[in-house]
């Protein structure tokens, strides 16, 4: 079963069990990109840290991600990480 979710500057891991979080990432950072998206919230919860370190551990090896940092305060903190993506080649 496929499940379409609508392509916004940010997504919320929340309802996603952490094997699905690398796939879920790729594709959805794929789908902003060709929309032509700069930057990305990824919004994956404070919690123990462990989609926070799932979530850096996929951008790191990202072909489409150029930098990422923790969201400032007001958008999360280190509840979610910002993602700059490059532009589309």
């Amino acid at each position: 079963m496929v499940i379409r979710i609508p392509i916004e500057d940010w997504i919320d891991l929340h309802t996603f069990s952490p094997k699905e979080i690398a796939s879920l990432l790729e594709e959805y950072l794929l789908e902003c990109q060709k929309k032509g998206f700069k930057k990305v919230r990824i919004i994956h919860g404070k919690g123990k840290g462990v989609q926070m370190n799932i979530v850096h551990a996929f951008l790191k090896k990202s072909p489409l991600v150029e930098s990422f940092k923790l969201a400032p305060p007001e958008a999360g903190s280190w509840g979610a990480t910002i993602a700059h993506l490059k532009k589309e080649s």
